[in-house]
């Protein structure tokens, strides 16, 4: 008795096994198609493009800079753009394109306190600027959208529209706009949305990248809201305001962004479960989440000042740990997309971008890119 009894024990601990690995099986193969993508800091050639393409990388965020297309009103010019749109699409690689900045014509580009920075006084949400705005991004779908003008004039192109436009980059964050507000970016929403969806009603509207914890944000704790020594917004209390004061803009956009740069991957599933918290409380838990920049540093390691920073080997693990994590929780979390920031290195442009690409100086791979292509199924 006492043998089969040991035996007994033992084929349940085996099927607990399996039924365990079948759950993480389940959960891994729950991740959406074309689920993990890139961050450039540069100007890609199409021979990088074509590497990017062998590694398995299938979705790319760029900026679309409005000052760049419009320098000045009346007129755009593409010219900036149009190579980027024409390297992805020979590359099958789909862009999401971030609409950021503004014109001085539009709105006045002020220094940013405690900085040499400049950033838009405000967000263009309102009276001119908002109309200006509104017809710039009509006309860039009208470009690059479905039956769009670029693709009518390059007709030998593989047809890549592009189907989801982020409405700015981290408002929550004094470096986008000078005086984050929450109920002004909820405004500039919903005139996005209006105008995108007057050009093309199938296009996907998405919030911006949330910074999730800015250094000196104000946030909420319980019911009380903590004094901030910067303009700056967590960005769960700025997302729940902004729910609180734009009524009905749940049908303006249809997905959520965040970036949640945390000091190492574990800490991912807080930040996340944090924004779920708001969406779910402001009864739109349905909305997709798309981590729209994640990413470390291959620097070595810098300690409290950059803690981004863990060197070649930790990069790679940070990138394989989130990566796991993230396509495991993709259904739990309803994640739809994940992009690496970033494709390449550029120094002096944020405390962790010396060393947060995948590729260094002369677009050489490092250990973090032949991870990624693990998850891709390219070839490094």
């Amino acid at each position: 008795m006492l043998k089969a009894s040991r035996n007994a024990r033992a084929l349940t601990a085996v099927l607990a096994v399996v039924v365990a690995l079948g759950v993480l099986a389940a959960s891994a193969a729950a991740a959406p198609a074309k689920f993990f993508g890139v961050v450039p800091q540069s100007t890609l050639t199409q021979e990088q493009f074509n590497t990017l393409e062998q590694g398995g990388v299938k979705e790319m965020r760029v900026a679309m800079i409005w000052g760049a297309v419009q320098p000045k009103p009346g007129s755009y010019d593409w010219s900036s753009f149009d190579p980027l749109v024409e390297r992805a699409a020979k590359s099958g690689i789909e862009l999401l394109p971030f609409v950021v900045g503004a014109p001085n014509w539009a709105v006045p580009n002020v220094t940013v306190p405690g900085t040499g920075a400049t950033a838009p006084a405000r967000l263009p949400a309102s009276g001119p600027a908002a109309a200006a705005w509104s017809s710039f991004l009509q006309a860039a779908v009208a470009r690059y959208g479905p039956n769009g003008t670029f693709w009518s004039e390059n007709p030998l192109l593989p047809d890549k529209p592009i189907n989801a436009w982020q409405i700015w980059n981290e408002p929550n964050f004094k470096y986008f706009v000078a005086k984050p507000n929450p109920t002004e970016y909820g405004k500039l929403v919903k005139a996005s949305s209006a105008a995108i969806k007057a050009a093309d009603p199938t296009a996907q509207v998405i919030l911006a990248g949330l910074f999730a914890k800015p250094a000196g944000a104000r946030y909420l704790k319980g019911k009380k809201v903590m004094h901030a020594t910067s303009p700056n917004w967590f960005a769960s209390y700025f997302l729940e305001q902004m729910y609180k004061t734009n009524p009905q803009i749940k049908s303006s956009f249809q997905g959520v962004a965040l970036h949640p740069y945390v000091a190492r991957y574990r800490q991912l599933t807080p930040e996340i479960e944090e924004v779920r918290g708001v969406l779910k409380r402001a009864g739109d838990a349905a909305k997709s989440l798309w981590i729209t920049e994640l990413g470390w540093s291959s620097e070595r390691p810098q300690g409290p000042s950059n803690v981004f920073a863990v060197g070649a080997s930790g990069q790679a693990r940070e990138l394989k740990g989130a990566f796991t994590l993230l396509k495991a929780d993709a259904a739990k979390f309803r994640i739809k997309r994940v992009y690496w920031f970033s494709v390449d290195d550029a120094p002096e442009t944020c405390n962790f971008c010396n060393g947060s690409g995948l590729f260094k100086k002369g677009f050489v791979p490092k250990k973090s890119w032949t991870e990624f292509t693990k998850f891709t199924g390219g070839t490094p």
